[in-house]
């Protein structure tokens, strides 16, 4: 009996930004975010980006230099 359930009441509520340029990300089918997500070593921290970051920055290490 220790689980929760959550609700969105307004799931266009809850919009994921880049976390590099910080444009808006879509949502697709089951809430998974239109991008990437990478993590930084040694963290469980996800950051997302957007495909025009990608574009931008090659590599895993040039993204996780841009990331704020």
């Amino acid at each position: 009996m220790g689980s929760k359930i959550y609700i969105r009441s307004n799931p266009k509520s809850f919009m994921t930004k880049c976390d590099i340029c910080e444009s808006k990300l879509e949502e697709l089918f089951l809430e998974k975010v239109k991008g990437t997500i990478v993590r930084k070593p040694g963290s469980s921290k996800q950051y997302t980006v957007c495909f025009a970051c990608q574009k931008k920055f090659r590599t895993k290490e040039e993204l996780l230099k841009q990331i704020k």
